[in-house]
């Protein structure tokens, strides 16, 4: 048989958590309201719960509060994502000849003193030529 100094010393703990005893009081009535309100107010949160419970004087501590929401699963539901409709895509029609399609992009960098430009390049489709780039420190819209 082995003293308790002697067991804590072993399992490496401190004499007074082996003999620590819980205080915890009964919860059931604040359990139950906590329920009844997450029914009642389903995309209210724990946050907003405690401040309901604590206007009726039924817990002071928040932190109380949230300990029990978790221990219920009480959980705020999440809004499903609305899915939007698939459209049925139309395939872009072949330039039959130049200057029919033309597709642009803008490229942008930076010189080693810091200061960006842009370049504005604008290509025939068809023919794959250049019709144009414009470079300038500041292209808008």
């Amino acid at each position: 048989m082995l003293s308790q100094r002697r067991a804590c010393l072993v399992v490496g703990i401190h004499r007074s958590l082996a003999r620590h005893q819980s205080q915890r009081g009964d919860d059931s009535e604040l359990r139950e309201r906590l329920k009844e309100q997450a029914t009642e107010y389903p995309r209210y949160g724990y946050e907003l719960l405690h401040g309901m419970l604590k206007a009726e004087g039924l817990v002071v501590n928040e932190k109380k509060t949230y300990r029990i929401y978790r221990e219920e699963k009480l959980q705020v539901r999440r809004k499903r994502r609305k899915r939007l409709l698939t459209r049925n895509r139309v395939p872009m029609p072949i330039s039959e000849g130049p200057n029919q399609r033309w597709s642009m992009d803008c490229v942008s960098d930076q010189l080693v003193t810091g200061r960006r430009f842009r370049v504005l390049n604008v290509v025939d489709d068809y023919s794959r030529e250049y019709i144009g780039q414009i470079v300038d420190t500041t292209i808008t819209g």
